[in-house]
Order: structure tokens, then C-alpha cells, then sequence
């Protein structure tokens, strides 16, 4: 469910999802990447302890 609502609010997390499904990823492939990929920046956050940062580059 954080996903959809990062997709939906988040616009760097939405350009990830829109490029992977107009380079022909099946929808649901294109939602778990981006749901990986927030994981991935929630656990670099965390081990950093850094606050989120609209304008850090998508990993």
C-alpha cells in the first residue's frame, strides 16, 4: 500500500514507475521495482539517519 500512495504523491518514485512500464514492464513488475526501490532509500536513510531529501538523486 505505500507504494501506490509514493506513486501517486511521490514524483521522483512515479517517473521510476512510468519509465519501467513504457519500456514494456508488465504494471505489477514496474510497482514491485518501485516498491523495492523506496525500501532500498528507506534503509540508506535509516543507516545514515538522514531525514528525506526531495531533491536526492533516486538510487
Amino acid at each position: 500500500m505505500p507504494i501506490i500512495l509514493a506513486k501517486k504523491c511521490n514524483p521522483k518514485i512515479k517517473a521510476f514507475y512510468d519509465r519501467l512500464v513504457v519500456q514494456g514492464k508488465p504494471k505489477m513488475v514496474a510497482l514491485i521495482a518501485a516498491m523495492r526501490k523506496l525500501i532500498t532509500i528507506l534503509n540508506v536513510m535509516i543507516r545514515e539517519g538522514k531525514e528525506w531529501n526531495q531533491n536526492t538523486k533516486l538510487i
